[in-house]
């Protein structure tokens, strides 16, 4: 889809929600924003950004800098909560059980959550990463809610098969999927399975 009428530009939305693993969401945004034909939209959730700095020792301004547009998850009136304002592609990375819940049951009381309920209204390309472990009988029936909707469930999931050396490695192998699974190219980031 050209988004702006450039012929190349596609418009892409992440949301990083309040679950542990936020250092795959930042890294699907470094990734995001290493491709210049990509306009990225961003939403951090209030619960995302103290895990965001806890666990990646990052400030949320400095990764909020890597995208186009930051919006504020309290903020209805973003064009994002409107299916007339195109996205080629939404992920949420990591995406809690909270937010796995309330998209599942339709609940979009805020923007992450209505901008996911507009991309599965309008059969766009969501791709939900939830990060969670042991997951309750709920929480799989929400992800089949999900799945049934049209979205694309991937659990934080590294695979071995590759060979990762390190946590960044494996970080990495998850992000490359994502990239993937949002329909973009994941470059370097993702090793494919040779026999």
């Amino acid at each position: 889809m050209d988004t702006e009428g450039t012929g190349t530009e596609r418009r892409v939305l992440l949301g990083l929600s309040g679950a542990s693993g936020a250092i795959y969401g930042v890294r699907v945004l470094e990734a995001l924003a290493s491709q210049p034909d990509l306009e990225v939209h961003l939403i951090v959730t209030s619960s995302a950004r103290s895990i965001i700095e806890d666990e990646t020792g990052r400030e949320v301004a400095e990764i909020a800098e890597l995208a186009d547009q930051v919006w504020d998850d309290a903020v209805m009136e973003s064009p994002l909560a409107s299916g007339s304002f195109p996205v080629d592609a939404m992920a949420v990375v990591p995406c809690s059980v909270s937010t796995v819940a309330k998209i599942a049951a339709g609940i979009g009381d805020t923007l992450l959550t209505r901008a996911a309920a507009v991309s599965l209204k309008e059969r766009r390309r969501l791709v939900v990463v939830a990060r969670e472990m042991p997951l309750s009988t709920i929480d799989l029936r929400n992800l089949t809610t999900l799945s049934e909707a049209g979205a694309v469930v991937a659990v934080a999931s590294p695979p071995f098969y590759t060979g990762p050396e390190t946590v960044e490695d494996m970080v990495d192998l998850v992000a490359g999927r994502v990239l993937m699974l949002m329909g973009l190219d994941p470059g370097p980031l993702l090793r494919r399975y040779v026999p």
